[in-house]
Order: C-alpha cells, then sequence, then structure tokens
C-alpha cells in the first residue's frame, strides 16, 4: 500500500534542501587592506609609534536582507554576512616585514631612478637596466625576484588566511591596482594595455 504522505515528504525534503551559499569577494574591504599594506611598504616615514601590524578592516554592519523564498522553504546561507580581510597574521606580517626592508634598502633607489616599474598584474620589473649602475644591476635584479616571491606568496597568504584561497587572484588584481596608485610621483607603471607611463 502506497503511503498518502509520500509526496508531500518528498517535495518539502526537496524544498530544503534548495540552499545556496552566496560568497561574495569583498571587494571593498580588500581594497582598504591592499591600501594599509602597501602604504606600509612603500611609505619613506612611517607614522611615530606604528606598531608596524595590520588590524582587521571591518565593513559597515548591514542587516539580513529579507528573503521571499524563505517562506516556502528555500534559503541563502550568507556564509559570510560581515567578511573582514584579515591581513594580520603571522605570515603576512613576515612578508610585509622583508618587503619593506627591501623596498627601502634597495627598491626605492631603483623606482626613484627608472630603472623599476610597476606592471599591471601585481609584480616589479626592471623596465630599463640603462638607468642602474653596472656594480648595482645583480642586486637589483636579486631584489626584484626576491620581491615578486613575495608578491605571489602574500596575495596566496591574504586568501588563505580569510578562508577562500580561491579569492587569490582577485586579491591580487587589488593589489595590482594599488601598487600603481600608490606609486609616488615620477615612478613608472604598466596601464591595463601592457604600456608604460610615468606618475
Amino acid at each position: 500500500m502506497k503511503s498518502r504522505f509520500g509526496l508531500p515528504i518528498i517535495g518539502a525534503l526537496v524544498l530544503t534542501a534548495c540552499v545556496t551559499i552566496n560568497v561574495y569577494f569583498p571587494a571593498a574591504e580588500a581594497k582598504e587592506a591592499a591600501r594599509e599594506f602597501v602604504e606600509k611598504v612603500i611609505d619613506e616615514n612611517p607614522p611615530a609609534g606604528d606598531d608596524g601590524g595590520m588590524a582587521f578592516v571591518q565593513p559597515r554592519s548591514h542587516g539580513p536582507a529579507f528573503d521571499p523564498w524563505m517562506l516556502v522553504g528555500i534559503g541563502s546561507a550568507h556564509a559570510q554576512s560581515q567578511p573582514d580581510i584579515n591581513i594580520r597574521t603571522p605570515a603576512i606580517q613576515a612578508i610585509q616585514s622583508r618587503m619593506e626592508a627591501r623596498f627601502n634598502s634597495i627598491l626605492r633607489p631603483a623606482f626613484d631612478s627608472g630603472a623599476l616599474g610597476f606592471t599591471n598584474d601585481g609584480m616589479v620589473v626592471v623596465r630599463d637596466a640603462a638607468k642602474l649602475q653596472l656594480k648595482d644591476r645583480v642586486v637589483v635584479n636579486n631584489a626584484v625576484a626576491d620581491d615578486n616571491r613575495d608578491r605571489k606568496a602574500v596575495y596566496r597568504e591574504i586568501a588563505v588566511a580569510n578562508g577562500h584561497p580561491e579569492w587569490e587572484s582577485q586579491i591580487r588584481r587589488v593589489f595590482a591596482a594599488q601598487w600603481i596608485e600608490s606609486a609616488r610621483s615620477g615612478w613608472w607603471y604598466q596601464d591595463t594595455s601592457g604600456a608604460w607611463k610615468q606618475k
């Protein structure tokens, strides 16, 4: 004998199983985190009392939105209703410290001379080796290679630290734009087409 309740039970299970996970990339928070990180690395004169650490970037709080599908058992599970971009982990801070030291001791003079430039994908390249003295070329090339390794590592670490390794490419794009935005007057950078421009 067939149960009269079979179909309604199956229907209810199907409806309640229709839950979507909305995990969005918090672009505004990532941009603010990138700005803090980049400015700390390239700032010649860090503010007095700076503890060298990066805080969480807290977004504005928004209440949960009403979802009419909730009335029939279909809801959206918001995995991150209030996303943070955490850039205060030991791994990220270690990378940042290395980058800051390298930038101040080796890379800044090479940027000032026009030898180096920021690429449109978040890296650094020797744009014009003729602007470097022969005796400095090996040191600068090695520093550029080390810095690019750290850049790749920090984009990955930030994504992983925030529980979303799949955000790595988005983090990298945000940082790429921020390095260029924070570039000082006279420094070179690539625009989106790959052409070199000077700030």
